[in-house]
């Protein structure tokens, strides 16, 4: 009973530290595939290795601009040569939370495939369940912080890396980081090929080179095909890039609000299929590219002039930031307020997430802070307050307090209701 007890504690503390980091500060990779003198799939007009750059960066920079609780890190940043390797060992040495490699789709002997596609570790052949084999190795060297604990002899006494029971456990956060993974692939063919409009390519698993050896949620990104002459103009044109990294961080975002217990922006993703599969070419098992990243001298035939137009989103309507209602509150009554956000920090007044609502308050609620807008002992002032608060934060929600502490809202209701 004592050594589940101590596994148990063990477990808990080892999948903290991984969901949480030692920091408090998202980290985000990102590798954009290839570079140097490895050029990648080669195009007509342009070679993988540039385009894999431009969207990395363009990704890397919007995420900078919009959530400066992030830290990125590039495994490139100019056109150098980074063995596969070398790039996990990046993720690994910075603690990431999440992994992003970008790369562009080829094949041999047709001009017509196109589609965004993901990638994640999976299993389901035979070099699939070795590349999970060898994860669950990456993920027990990584993630056996306890070992640097001062006193972890005396703490975790008993405890045995190489036991049945320390396997449970690192089998465990390797679990968890493929699951994350495959979510954020869906998510990610879910955002992409709706802000492009690009054909989803769906989300697939084999045993990749740079998501094997990492030891954290990862992902291989494939824009679309350089291959056939359509997909590769519209991939070198500034609208594409706009499109593909609007949807890239979109995904980003809902993935990041999820675990990483911070809300940047409310979102509730669409009930839709993620997971339509298309034919799609083999993929190199060793090294996660496709079969057709061989280098070519040959020319591709001219450009087809009938490219795609893609889905360019809509102008955002301008909406009226609301004013909250003042009125005396009686604090032994119950009053509601909206909430709108939460936070693992206190925000200032004029914080750009408030979205130009002034007068926000907060409250504590475990290590979060949640915000709230509006309080009246009025329901129907605040009912009416939301709706238009829901156009700024559509996921918002009316909560209740009495005596200074947060009460069920129904109750809250009820009370309101039979004072009247």
């Amino acid at each position: 009973m004592t050594k589940r007890l101590l596994f148990l504690l063990i477990a808990l503390n080892v999948v903290a530290l991984t969901a949480f980091g030692a920091s408090k500060q998202f980290t985000l990779v990102i590798d954009a595939g290839h570079g140097g003198t490895d050029y990648g799939a080669p195009g007509a007009i342009s070679n993988e290795k540039d385009l894999t750059l431009k969207y990395s960066l363009a990704f890397g920079e919007m995420v900078e601009r919009n959530c400066r609780d992030v830290r990125v890190v590039y495994t490139r940043k100019t056109d150098i040569f980074i063995p596969l390797m070398q790039r996990a060992r990046i993720a690994n040495d910075n603690n990431a939370d999440l992994f992003i490699s970008f790369h562009i789709n080829a094949v041999e002997g047709s001009r017509l495939v196109t589609g965004f596609q993901s990638w994640t570790l999976g299993s389901g052949s035979r070099t699939g369940d070795k590349g999970i084999r060898e994860n669950l190795d990456v993920a027990k060297r990584e993630n056996s912080v306890i070992f640097l604990e001062k006193d972890y002899k005396t703490t975790y006494k008993g405890f045995d890396a190489n036991s049945a029971e320390s396997n449970i456990m690192f089998e465990f956060i390797a679990d968890k980081n493929r699951e994350r993974s495959v979510e954020l692939s869906r998510l990610m063919q879910q955002e992409v090929c709706k802000t492009t409009g690009r054909r989803d390519g769906g989300s697939h698993q084999n045993n990749l080179a740079v998501c094997r050896l990492t030891a954290m949620p990862s992902i291989l990104l494939e824009l679309g095909f350089i291959s056939t002459p359509d997909e590769e103009q519209y991939l070198n044109t500034d609208v594409a890039l706009d499109c593909f990294t609007r949807g890239i961080y979109n995904a980003f975002i809902v993935y990041k609000n999820k675990y990483d217990g911070y809300i940047d922006v409310p979102y509730r993703p669409s009930e839709s299929s993620y997971t339509r599969q298309a034919d799609t070419p083999k993929v190199d098992t060793e090294t996660g590219d496709t079969a057709s990243r061989q280098q070519t001298a040959a020319k591709q035939p001219a450009l087809r002039a009938n490219t795609p137009k893609p889905v360019v989103a809509s102008k955002p309507k301008e909406v009226k930031v609301p004013s909250a209602p003042s009125a005396n509150i009686d604090n032994s009554k119950p009053v509601f307020k909206i909430q709108f956000l939460t936070s693992r920090y206190i925000l200032k007044d004029g914080d750009k997430r408030f979205k130009g609502l002034e007068g926000c308050e907060h409250y504590a609620d475990g290590n979060n802070n949640k915000y709230t807008f509006g309080s009246s002992n009025d329901y129907n002032s605040i009912f009416r307050l939301r709706k238009q608060v829901a156009e700024l934060f559509p996921d918002c929600f009316i909560i209740a307090f009495k005596n200074g502490q947060r009460m069920d809202v129904n109750e809250g209701i009820r009370e309101f209701k039979a004072r009247r």
